[in-house]
């Protein structure tokens, strides 16, 4: 499988979405899940999510990436990593260090890796089983 996705996230965190966008299937069931917000499926829903999510971003590149699992057959394959970035994030003025939990899906299409789905989260330690509540204790 192809590493054209870590070029892809490094102009991405520089707020370009079109290189991540074009390794994308342009099928109905692609997905993409990221820190910003709920899951977007299917092609049109996705490219607007990555847009959005892109104008979140500036200034940044791509720093490491921590290969924790893949595997593959002809017809899919998966990599799940940690992604180390840097960027200005939101109106924020300063590089910041960031880290992102991935998983990405990619299926054979007409001979090259298409994402098929991609879920992005901030959890990149543990974390007691309260934070996912929600609700603070105090």
């Amino acid at each position: 499988m192809p590493n054209k996705d870590h070029q892809a996230l490094d102009a991405f965190v520089k707020g370009n979405p079109e290189p991540l966008k074009e390794l994308y299937s342009r099928r109905d069931d692609v997905i993409i899940a990221n820190p910003f917000g709920p899951p977007a499926m299917g092609w049109e829903m996705a490219a607007a999510t990555m847009e959005r999510a892109a104008t979140d971003y500036r200034d940044g590149e791509a720093t490491g990436f921590e290969r924790i699992s893949e595997y593959a057959t002809a017809a899919l394959g998966y990599i799940i990593e940690i992604e180390r970035f840097r960027s200005k994030v939101g109106g924020g003025d300063k590089l910041v260090p960031l880290a992102l939990r991935v998983t990405t899906i990619f299926r054979r299409e007409q001979g090259a890796w298409r994402i098929i789905l991609r879920h992005a989260a901030p959890i990149t330690s543990a974390r007691p089983a309260e934070s996912i509540t929600g609700v603070e204790e105090g």
